[in-house]
């Protein structure tokens, strides 16, 4: 393990791979779980400041920077994504956790909760709506305009050669592009999720998380009520998923707290932290 200023970097085995993960800070465990396309950099605000109550840990997940590629795309269900998460905190030393999810991450938290929820003292999901709700919504014509890419990032091949044509222009428009604050994103940050996404093997797999949606249980047709106390957060200029998708979410959620964040966009944690943060510590009742 190595140490970078207050942050510590290593590998943990889970689920029959390595993954790569940054921890700062000490006390129960509160785990972060990144989206597409970014890696566990997208948490570094939030690793700064509940680091002084927790031990916060941003996984790479698997297929995304530093940690291992499987290949295949039965590699990346919903299921597996599970329990790469499960084994992590086991690897960890930990039994209960604070977990907290974005995008991606955010669709794996909500798996996780209904899979393990005693191992969770709370939820924290941002911008990835309720998994009943998200399919509902794709069932409408503009959830599913706005959801083009999922059907485009079926394609062999030509979703990773678009995305890394340009020195990786596509995702920059992804990230600095949907900002409402552009200056939510430095050179720098650009540069370092352009690095993470060229490391070998790294884009087939973070678009085989696309691919196996039709292996996976994302959209099972039916979901129970969660008995998890659970912070929802939403960036209300979010141009990939639409905030109707998060009405009806405490049919899904018996002790749910919904706080919207205007003028933000999908990448809410970094676009807006202060709101963020402060809106995650109320909720954990911490005395920041």
């Amino acid at each position: 393990m190595t140490t970078t200023a207050e942050r510590q970097q290593g590998f943990l085995e889970t689920n029959g791979l390595r993954l790569h993960y940054v921890t700062q800070g000490q006390g129960p465990l509160m785990l972060f779980l990144h989206g597409f396309p970014e890696f566990w950099y997208a948490w570094r605000y939030q690793l700064d400041y509940f680091a002084t109550h927790y031990t916060c840990v941003a996984l790479d997940l698997r297929g995304y920077n530093d940690s291992d590629k499987p290949e295949g795309v039965e590699s990346y269900r919903l299921e597996v994504l599970v329990e790469d998460v499960r084994g992590a905190i086991a690897a960890l030393g930990h039994d209960k956790l604070v977990l907290v999810g974005h995008d991606w991450g955010g669709a794996i938290a909500w798996a996780f909760a209904y899979a393990y929820p005693d191992l969770l003292q709370s939820l924290v999901v941002l911008n990835m709506p309720h998994p009943a709700k998200f399919a509902e919504g794709l069932r409408t014509p503009q959830q599913m305009l706005r959801s083009w890419y999922v059907g485009a990032f079926q394609l062999p091949l030509l979703p990773e050669l678009l995305l890394q044509a340009g020195d990786y222009w596509a995702i920059e428009q992804m990230l600095r592009g949907m900002a409402i604050d552009k200056a939510a994103f430095s050179d720098a940050d650009l540069r370092a999720y352009k690095a993470a996404a060229a490391k070998p093997g790294a884009l087939t797999a973070m678009v085989n998380y696309y691919r196996a949606l039709t292996q996976d249980g994302l959209f099972q047709s039916s979901w129970g009520v969660l008995d998890v106390p659970t912070l929802m957060i939403w960036g209300e200029e979010d141009a990939a998923l639409g905030k109707e998708l998060t009405l009806g979410t405490e049919n899904y959620v018996s002790d749910l707290r919904l706080r919207y964040i205007p003028r933000s966009s999908h990448w809410v944690q970094q676009e807006q932290p202060h709101q963020v943060n402060a809106l995650m510590g109320k909720f954990l009742g911490l005395d920041t």
